[in-house]
């Protein structure tokens, strides 16, 4: 690959690494003042805790609609549309008064705030093939994952400094950023002759179709599996960090920089081992990785109280075996469905986010009083997905 190809890759992977930032910004930025928030609008801590899993429900939905609209309409215009109706929704958080009128916008930037990882994927298959397209996906990956450990640095600093409300200011301001970005510099990689119909029965037509292939259905919950064992520690952040750590509002970087550093690592061998050793091969090792974390995460909290660092390295670990297998099974999974490819990102990511809302309202709640649940939870999510890629081997035997 001659240079210039080469930088207008890296220059395509930072546009959908970044555009695709809306989604982990609008979880982790806001995390440091949740309880401040709640206290503000006179909500309690578990009726705030809805402000993420509404967002994460609203998310999940619109998934379903995201990639298949582009598959019609073409990747460029639902990316401007969704960074503009995402700018406008976080000014409304910003000026809401009350709980149910924070709600109603979290809800907008949920159905605005994906489109531009779930058309981001998408964009990428229509561009490159083979080795090269999971390169591509490995390096969005890794400037991807930069976000949710600088997300709640930076929230935690706008809280200190200007109070909650500058945190979904700070949020219009980057979706304000990205609208200009895509409109001036992304280019249509759908081109018409190869769109589908925008017809609300044929799109219902082509998520059947999808949902319908068994493999699918098993490595896309595989993955949401594997993905909510890390995430269950998401918004238990406020209560892992601060009342079993011991930190401050500043410090949420002790857990995020290290799990993020470990997404970036599993990215970046993913990059390289790509063309080099098999699917099957990067697969497993991230397997072995995510089964070593989270048995250590198990035994560390059985036998000895929380502290830094031990109890935040088997994250790291864990994410890096997480962000090996993903891109190698996303590829896979909308490789089954070449003129597809929207829709079949559209429903892996619902499903993975749909997982994380349950998680969000649900799970985390009932694990984040004890570490040790939490271990447990990750530990269960882990032997889940496993469970699921090995049926999926086993039907190929």
């Amino acid at each position: 690959m001659t240079a210039a190809p080469q930088r207008s890759h890296f220059a395509l992977a930072l546009m959908l690494a970044a555009l695709a930032t809306l989604g982990p910004f609008s979880i982790d930025t806001f995390l440091p003042a949740m309880p401040t928030i709640a206290r503000a609008l006179g909500a309690s801590p578990v009726a705030m805790q809805q402000a993420l899993t509404v967002y994460l429900f609203c998310y999940g939905l619109m998934m379903l609609w995201h990639g298949g609209i582009s598959d019609a309409l073409g990747r460029k215009p639902v990316i401007v549309a969704s960074t503009l109706v995402f700018t406008l929704a976080s000014l409304g958080c910003a000026l809401a008064q009350t709980l149910p009128q924070l709600l109603l916008f979290r809800a907008l930037q949920g159905l605005s705030g994906g489109a531009g990882l779930i058309v981001g994927r998408a964009v990428i298959r229509d561009t490159l093939d083979g080795p090269a397209a999971q390169k591509l996906m490995s390096h969005v990956t890794m400037l991807f994952s930069l976000s949710p450990a600088i997300a709640p640095v930076i929230g935690g600093w706008l809280f200190g400094a200007f109070g909650w409300h500058s945190i979904f200011i700070f949020m219009a301001l980057i979706g304000a950023a990205l609208t200009l970005a895509a409109w001036l510099f992304l280019h249509e990689s759908h081109p018409s002759h190869a769109r589908q119909p925008l017809q609300a029965h044929a799109l219902l037509a082509n998520y059947r179709l999808v949902a319908g292939q068994r493999e699918f259905r098993l490595l896309a919950v595989a993955v949401a599996c594997n993905f909510s064992g890390f995430f269950l520690y998401i918004p238990s952040a406020p209560v892992f960090l601060m009342r079993h750590l011991g930190l401050n509002e500043q410090q949420f970087i002790y857990l995020f920089g290290p799990a993020v550093c470990g997404i970036m690592l599993g990215a970046f061998l993913s990059g390289r081992l790509a063309g080099r050793r098999s699917p099957r091969e990067i697969v497993s090792l991230g397997y072995s990785l995510m089964a070593i974390a989270a048995v250590s995460n198990l035994l560390y909290n059985l036998w000895l109280p929380p502290a830094l660092p031990w109890s935040v390295l088997p994250l790291a670990c864990y994410t890096v075996g997480m962000s090996l297998v993903a891109p190698t099974v996303t590829l896979f999974l909308m490789d089954c469905f070449p003129s597809l490819r929207g829709a079949t990102s559209s429903l892996q990511g619902f499903t993975q986010t749909l997982f994380s809302s349950l998680v969000a309202g649900v799970i985390s709640p009932l694990l984040w009083d004890s570490p040790l649940t939490l271990a447990l939870g990750m530990c269960g999510f882990l032997a889940c997905g496993y469970g699921l890629l090995w049926r999926v081997r086993r039907g190929r035997a």
